[in-house]
C-alpha cells in the first residue's frame, strides 16, 4: 500500500449526497467570507472522511467472531437479548462498541451465516454510551445464524447525533465474516450478543477495528476477559 492509498480511501455511496451538500454550503459561505469558505471546505473533508469505506483484512478462522464496528468497547455485560432476535430468554454476554464521529461507521458481519432476523425500532436519541440506550434508543437488530445453528445478534443503535440507521441486508441473505451489512450516520453504538458460554476476547476501553479485531472465539480458544453484571 502506498501513501496515497492510506490517505485517500473509498467513500461509501451513502455519503455522496452529504458531501455534495457540505460542498455546496462551502461555496455559499465563500461568497460571504474567505475564512468561512475554508471552514466549509474543512467540514466537507470531514464528511468525506466520516463516510470512508476502507478495505479490511479479515482474520481467517471458522470459529472466530469478528468485531462489526470501529470504536471503543464501552460495556461488557450479561443481559437478556431482545426477544425479536430469537436468541432465547437466558442472559448472554453483550459487548457494546461506541463509535464517535471520527470513527469509520461501516458495519461488518461478525460471522459467516444467514440473516435470520432484521427488526427496526423507533426510539429516542439518548447518548449511545449509556446502558439504557440499548432499550430506549432508535435501533435496528439483526441475527446472523451459521449452518450449525450458532447465532449472534447485532443491534445498531442511534445516538445523540446519529439520526439514520442504514441496513443493507434482509432476512434470508447470506453474509461472509467481515462483509458490510450497514452503517449509522454521525455517531452511534453497536451491541453484539455472543452465544451462551462464549467469552469476549476484548476488554473495556479497548479500541476495535471493524472486520479485523477478534471479538471472541466460538471454540473457547481465547480466554475470557471479564464481564460486569
Amino acid at each position: 500500500m502506498n501513501m496515497m492509498d492510506a490517505v485517500i480511501v473509498p467513500m461509501h455511496p451513502e455519503g455522496r449526497k452529504f458531501v455534495a451538500i457540505f460542498g455546496a454550503v462551502a461555496l455559499v459561505l465563500g461568497l460571504i467570507s474567505e475564512a468561512l469558505f475554508w471552514i466549509g471546505v474543512g467540514l466537507t473533508v470531514w464528511c468525506y472522511y466520516f463516510f470512508r469505506n476502507p478495505a479490511r483484512v479479515v482474520p481467517q478462522g471458522e470459529n472466530l467472531v469478528i468485531c462489526p464496528a470501529d470504536g471503543v468497547v464501552s460495556l461488557i455485560q450479561d443481559v437478556t437479548p431482545p426477544v425479536e432476535m430469537g436468541l432465547g430468554d437466558q442472559p448472554l454476554t453483550r459487548v457494546s462498541v461506541f463509535m464517535n464521529v471520527f470513527n469509520c461507521h461501516v458495519n461488518r458481519a461478525c460471522i459467516e451465516g444467514t440473516v435470520t432476523n432484521v427488526t427496526y425500532h423507533h426510539g429516542k436519541f439518548l447518548n449511545a454510551s449509556l446502558d439504557k440506550a440499548s432499550e430506549h434508543n432508535e435501533r435496528n437488530s439483526i441475527t446472523i445464524t451459521r449452518d450449525d445453528g450458532t447465532a449472534i445478534g447485532i443491534t445498531q443503535i442511534a445516538g445523540l447525533v446519529a439520526r439514520r440507521i442504514v441496513c443493507f441486508v434482509k432476512e434470508g441473505d447470506s453474509l461472509s465474516a467481515g462483509e458490510r451489512f450497514g452503517l449509522i450516520r454521525f455517531g452511534s453504538r453497536l451491541d453484539i450478543y455472543l452465544p451462551e458460554g462464549v467469552a469476549p476476547a476484548v476488554c473495556l476501553g479497548q479500541t476495535t477495528v471493524a472486520g479485523e479485531t477478534i471479538l471472541a472465539a466460538l471454540d473457547a480458544s481465547i480466554a475470557r476477559v471479564g464481564v460486569s453484571k
